[in-house]
């Protein structure tokens, strides 16, 4: 598996559409199952747009260059 630190912003772009994809066909297999009620009742998953996503991986690598700077 690629280290996150290598992985560029079209990556984590893409792991991110197929979690969410994930997590809706969980849902729907849930839905069967269970004669199509809810596993939870918790409210629907806020989404972040995807500049925001590139914005916090961004930020988050830098972090990560700044503490690999610092050793």
């Amino acid at each position: 598996m690629a280290s996150i630190i290598n992985v560029s912003v079209q990556q984590l772009r893409q792991a991110v559409g197929i979690k969410e994809q994930i997590e809706r066909l969980q849902g729907q297999l849930v839905g069967i199952l269970t004669g199509g009620q809810s596993a939870s009742a918790a409210p629907a998953r806020r989404t972040m747009s995807a500049s925001a996503r590139a914005r916090i991986a961004a930020a988050q690598r830098a972090r990560w260059a700044r503490v690999r700077a610092g050793n």
